[in-house]
């Protein structure tokens, strides 16, 4: 929605299209006008935001960028922006006397030429800045970029996965952490030509945290600043500490970098907006260990029903059917033995359907034992209206995970081309109410490279979906799981209806 850019044509219904409201005045003493029918157009243009990737000199980092094929009409060839490292980090920002400093080159990730095939390149060790682009015209509807980075020892551990997001204002990061044992940064990346001003609230199991240092974040114009929550309050280490950044002004790309001493390291995504009822899709079949946080943000408490998702129905989970979440308090609620070996989502809805409380939500996944332990996270996700699509997906060790909580839905899933070679393929699923469907074996006919998994709803209820890598490393069970999000290729505006009465 906020990095949506239309054609002049949509004109003065631009700003209520891409806002989701509008207002029509009508003159004095005249009827309001009469609702008119929208049309869905694609977008012309699509920013996305990747921060720096990690601090570790023998970090292996991968871009990999795609559009998926669209079949609207009339569409305008256009070309992807070259995504450009940002010019200025928190570190080389001018200093006070006015002098600038040169800025660092870097290699950015590689662009898209046509929609269909993914683009990948490489970016190697710890100081790979933060990158921003842009995608227009045939290339713009559902571009991604998908960053994966593999830290093979030390303590940042971890296969490292982020699909890189939209700027916007306001963003929820449950399953958070100030403790001794984790070292976790916001990271708050301006893509724009003005300067940004943020704030970061942090809720803990008993209120919000005292913090210092919150409040009037200044975040440069094409620079990024990475906060490690541990500086920003005096009060004691919180395990399950809930994040919440907005801006005053402008707007930033956000990501949460967890990374825990003895357990790995992985990237939190923004959970979806507050909402009475919450889906986490995809909990991997051998998960040692699942760690359910929430918040309600509002003035309310929350009494949630907790269940569990699997491919035979939704289940109450042993030991975990219920959560009680306090309002301004973050909650959280050990699952163990989870799924069983069977892959699953969490799904939360109110205990009293007539009192549907707002949450956020989200999961700490752990695979592995003892010194072979890694950790991922799931946050809450909405439903793909449209489209959605996850990058860097591999010939071994990819899973896709499609869940549909309230009624049957059928989807199609296409794994595009590779990146070097292969065929694209597509399969229509048909996703049972209640249940978790888990695809391990579609793959692009002669694959080479990496390749794009696309999920586009096509009748039926809401599905929720999940993507898991699982790239083992000397015994450690490797993994990171990244949600779908949709796409917003397209964008709904008012038609426009032109009145050819002649006045008197």
């Amino acid at each position: 929605m906020k990095r949506t850019t239309l054609s002049l044509i949509a004109g003065a219904t631009a700003l209520a299209a891409v806002t989701g409201f509008a207002a029509l005045a009508a003159p004095d003493g005249a009827a309001a006008p009469e609702a008119k029918a929208t049309t869905r157009l694609p977008v012309e243009r699509a920013g996305l935001v990747c921060p720096a990737p990690s601090t570790s000199e023998v970090a292996e980092t991968q871009y990999t960028s795609y559009t998926p094929t669209s079949t609207a009409a009339g569409r305008t060839a256009g070309k992807a922006e070259q995504p450009t490292a940002l010019l200025r980090t928190a570190a080389n920002a001018a200093p006070a006397d006015g002098t600038a400093k040169k800025p660092k080159p870097a290699k950015a990730p590689a662009t898209v030429t046509a929609p269909g095939k993914p683009v990948t390149a490489e970016a190697d060790g710890g100081s790979v800045p933060a990158v921003t682009g842009a995608a227009t015209g045939a290339l713009a509807p559902g571009w991604t970029v998908q960053q994966t980075t593999v830290v093979p020892a030390g303590g940042a551990r971890g296969l490292l996965g982020l699909s890189c997001g939209a700027p916007d204002t306001d963003f929820w990061f449950p399953a958070a952490s100030t403790g001794k044992d984790r070292q976790d940064y916001v990271h708050l990346t301006n893509p724009d030509d003005t300067a940004a001003v943020a704030d970061i609230e942090l809720y803990g199991p008993e209120g919000v945290l005292k913090s210092q240092f919150t409040e009037g974040i200044p975040v440069p114009a094409h620079s990024t600043v990475p906060v490690l929550l541990s500086t920003l309050t005096s009060q004691p280490a919180q395990r399950d500490v809930t994040v919440h950044v907005t801006t005053r002004s402008g707007r930033v790309g956000a990501a949460l970098a967890a990374a825990d001493d003895k357990l790995g390291s992985d990237w939190i995504s923004p959970a979806a907006d507050p909402a009475g009822t919450a889906v986490l899709p995809g909990i991997p079949a051998d998960a040692t260990a699942v760690r359910l946080v929430a918040l309600a943000p509002g003035e309310e408490d929350a009494d949630l029903k907790v269940q569990l998702v699997t491919a035979s129905g939704t289940i109450v989970p042993a030991g975990g059917g219920s959560l009680h979440v306090k309002s301004g308090m973050t909650a959280a609620a050990d699952l163990p033995d989870l799924t069983r070996g069977a892959v699953g989502s969490l799904l939360l809805t109110p205990s009293d359907p007539k009192k549907p409380t707002p949450v956020v939500a989200a999961l700490e996944v752990v695979r592995g034992k003892g010194e072979n332990t890694e950790i991922a996270f799931i946050p809450a996700v909405a439903a793909v209206s449209a489209r959605a699509t996850v990058a860097d997906n591999r010939a071994k060790g990819t899973t896709l995970s499609l869940t549909a909580p309230g009624a049957d839905a059928q989807v199609k899933v296409t794994a595009s081309a590779g990146s070097e070679g292969g065929t694209p393929v597509s399969k229509t699923v048909t996703v049972k109410a209640g249940t978790t469907t888990v695809l391990t074996d579609l793959v692009p006919g002669g694959l080479k490279g990496s390749y794009a998994l696309t999920v586009e709803p096509l009748s039926g209820g809401k599905v929720y979906a999940s993507r898991t890598l699982a790239l083992p490393e000397d015994g450690t069970p490797m993994f990171t799981i990244q949600t779908f999000v949709d796409d917003r290729g397209t964008v709904e505006v008012p038609t426009a209806h032109q009145d050819l009465g002649v006045l008197d």
